[in-house]
This record gives structure tokens, sequence and C-alpha cells, in this order.
């Protein structure tokens, strides 16, 4: 087993021999912090919808230039859900004595309460939940992050805020989806008024779960609807809210739910229906791992890639929740996504010295995320762009949600696969994956 003599986040200056170096997690918690603090400050303060809005004169919210002209307003909840499900997972870790830990509970405090503005009738950052479909999916990032960080975010919240946050999930029924990965956002949301013990409506649960499972076409990989597209949704929606929906399921209806009702009987269990869900995304997370290039680049290809590190969702998903495929071990992939965060924020795949700042790389004079992919290039945004759809990249940094003592932290860094094929390295070949003779139903 390869072994890198320095780690994949190791800071040095050819001229400086004093540089202090930084470990991996050093890194994220300095990029996922630089990424929150504008957002979930000003959120707080009830002050994000002023100082992202762009008729009072301010440049911080950006929209594509084939803008479709809807409810600019989206903008904000994208911003803020997206970011929350990326954060959630950190937050949930207690707080000790180090500085990141001061950093994460600030983020917490500000985070909480912008949880409770953002459906509080009085704020001025209330989120404009009536504001058109699009806030169909970002609901379903809200709750995502409320379910990722449930004990930390969800459960000390004051009964009248979750009391509204009930209403206003429900009140999304006024829309439909398309047909399409919409459906899982529908059911996301379900699911977790389920999940909290509220009245739920279980047609549009079973709608998405049987709907997401007929689209599934095989070794890892789902179609979105009923035409299969090349690009990065079973990263950025299918593969992680289509577990989350099962496992929400499972916990709040054991293993014989009839909302996953088939044919066959033995997957009618919701436990039985979660392992084999999850292995797909195993199998999606050893594609993606082979995507990145011994330089810390990965496949420009398809819609939404304004969304950059999100690619990497079920990646870190299953690092977070240490749930890892047998191929994939935690030092190539923490070596892997922190080249990839490097390459993107910094620039080269060694992190430079702390002098540097990223900011001045994907972000605009306020501190929010400008639309590109290395840098600001509008030309690359879809029709449905603005630049609180880009807070979907702090999706790749749920890992933090382990502690730094975790092995994920602290085993050795590897080569990724890429990076040994390349290099001349022995690596494992891939094959195409025969989920039913692997999966082991069991009630």
């Amino acid at each position: 087993m390869a072994v890198f003599a320095l780690t994949a986040g190791n800071v040095f200056a050819a001229k400086d021999k004093k540089a202090q170096q930084k470990t991996d997690r050093e890194v994220w918690v300095d990029i996922m912090y630089q990424m929150a603090e504008p957002v979930m400050k000003n959120m707080a303060e009830g002050k994000l919808q002023q100082v992202m809005d762009t008729a009072k004169g301010c440049k911080n919210l950006e929209l594509s230039p084939t803008w479709d002209k809807r409810n600019k307003k989206v903008a904000y909840m994208e911003a803020f859900g997206r970011l929350l499900a990326g954060l959630a997972p950190w937050l949930n870790l207690p707080d000790d004595d180090t500085a990141e830990s001061a950093q994460r509970k600030q983020l917490r405090e500000w985070t909480r309460k912008a949880i409770i503005n953002a459906v509080d009738p009085k704020s001025p950052d209330r989120l404009g939940w009536e504001s058109g479909g699009q806030t169909l999916v970002d609901g379903a990032y809200v709750v995502e992050g409320l379910y990722r960080g449930y004990d930390s975010l969800w459960v000390p919240l004051p009964k009248e805020t979750k009391d509204l946050y009930i209403k206003e999930i429900k009140g999304l029924r006024r829309y439909d989806p398309p047909y399409t990965n919409w459906f899982l956002f529908v059911g996301m949301e379900e699911s977790f008024l389920m999940y909290v013990g509220a009245d739920y409506d279980a047609f549009r649960i079973k709608s998405a779960m049987s709907k997401v499972e007929e689209w599934y076409i095989g070794d890892g990989i789902y179609s979105d609807g009923p035409s299969f597209a090349f690009d990065y949704y079973n990263s950025f929606v299918i593969q992680p809210m289509y577990l989350e929906c099962l496992e929400m399921i499972s916990a709040r209806q054991g293993g014989n739910s009839y909302l996953i009702r088939s044919k066959d009987a033995k997957r009618n269990s919701a436990n039985n229906r979660v392992k084999e869900v999850r292995k797909r995304m195993q199998k999606w997370s050893v594609i993606l791992e082979r995507f990145i290039s011994p330089e810390g680049t990965f496949p420009v290809v398809g819609r939404s890639i304004p969304y950059r590190m999100a690619v990497l969702q079920p990646l870190a998903q299953l690092a977070w929740r240490k749930q890892l495929p047998k191929e994939l071990s935690n030092g190539q992939v923490r070596s892997a996504i922190t080249a990839v965060a490097n390459r993107m924020f910094y620039g080269q795949v060694e992190n430079p010295s702390k002098k540097a700042s990223p900011l001045s790389r994907n972000y605009n004079e306020g501190g929010f995320l400008t639309i590109g992919f290395v840098g600001s290039h509008p030309n690359v945004a879809d029709w449905y762009t603005n630049n609180g759809s880009l807070y979907m990249t702090s999706l790749a940094f749920m890992p933090l949600g382990l502690p730094a003592t975790d092995p994920f932290w602290t085993d050795p860094a590897e080569k990724w696969t890429s990076k040994k094929a390349w290099e001349g390295d022995d690596f494992p070949k891939d094959h195409k994956w025969d989920i039913n003779k692997e999966i082991l139903y069991w009630e």
C-alpha cells in the first residue's frame, strides 16, 4: 500500500523553510468556515437578504446571464439550505478547547439563529417558502440539513419554531414535481415530516420511492427520470436523498414498510432496501474516486458544474457515516478530496503558504461564492443558477462531522487510484458490480 511521505494537505513554501504545516483537516476547516460565515452570520442577524439584494445596489447576489426571470428570492433559500446540508454534520460535534471548536461553536450559534429566522414571520430573513416551484427543491435541502444535524439543530429548537417548519413543509404541497429527480425533493420533505412525528403524505413518499427505484439502470447509476443524462445528479441529489428517505422510513416504520412495496417480497423490507441502495452509492463512489486525476481535478461534464465539489458528495457522505466500500480506504479518500479542495480553492494540489487566501479565487467582494468553477466565469451557469445555488459545494465537507481523532483523519495519507495508475504504481482493476449477487437480504 503506497503512502505519501507528506499528507495531501501539507503546507510548504519553497522560500520559507519555517512555514507552518496545516493538516488536511485544518485545510477543510478553513475552507468551510470562510464559505459559511457570510451566510450564517448575516442570516443570524436578519441581514442576509439585505446584504445580498441586488435591487439595493449590491453585487453580492449573482444571477445567471440566462436567468429565467423566476423570483430571485429563491436564492436566499438556496444559499441557506444547501449550506446547511453540508455544514450540519460538523456542527453536531461536541465542543472542546481547540481553535476549531471555537469556530464551530460560533457557526452553530449563528446557524441556530438562522434556522429560527428562516420561518419567523417577523424576521427580515424569513425565506420565500411561497416563491414558486424552486422552493420545493431547496425546502428539501433545508430538511436534509435538519436531518443530518438532528441532535444539534432540530432537537433544541423551540416548539413554536418546529411547528412553523412543519407548517411550511406541508405548504410545499402546493407544488408538484416534474418527472425527474425532483420526486426526491417531495420524498425528502414528507419523509422528514414522518421522522419528526408530524402528519405526512404517504402517496408523495411512495411515488418518489417507486419512481427512483424504477430509474435505476445498473452498476451504481440512476437515470434522472425516464431518460439518462451524463451529469453529476447522482451526486447532487439522487443517491444521497434516496438513501436518506429510506433511512427515515426504516427508522420510523421498521422493517416492513408499505411505502416501498414491490413485487419482490425480499425488497419490501425498508432495512433491506437501505442496504441495497447504500451498496449502489458505494459503487458510484468507487467511480467518483477514480474520476479524480493525479492533479486533483475531475471531468467537467453535464449541467450544474458551478456546484463545484458537490460532485463528491457520495464519497463524503459515506466517509462521514463510516460506510466507505472495501475498495476505498480512509487515507486515499481524504487525500483525494483534499487534493480537489486545494486545487479548487487554492489553485494547486499542495496547499500554499498560510499567507495565501482562497477568497480571491471563488468568492466575490462580499465574501459570497461567485458563479464559476475555478474562479468566476458566469458563462458556465445554467438558466436556473444563482450564486446561492453554489453552496452545494459544502456537501463535500461532511467528514468534518467525524472527530479529529477518527481514522478518517488520522490514517496515513495514500495515493488515490488515478494517482497510482498514472505514476506507475500497482492499482486495483475495476469491474461491473452485480448488486443482486452481493446483497444479502435479512429481516
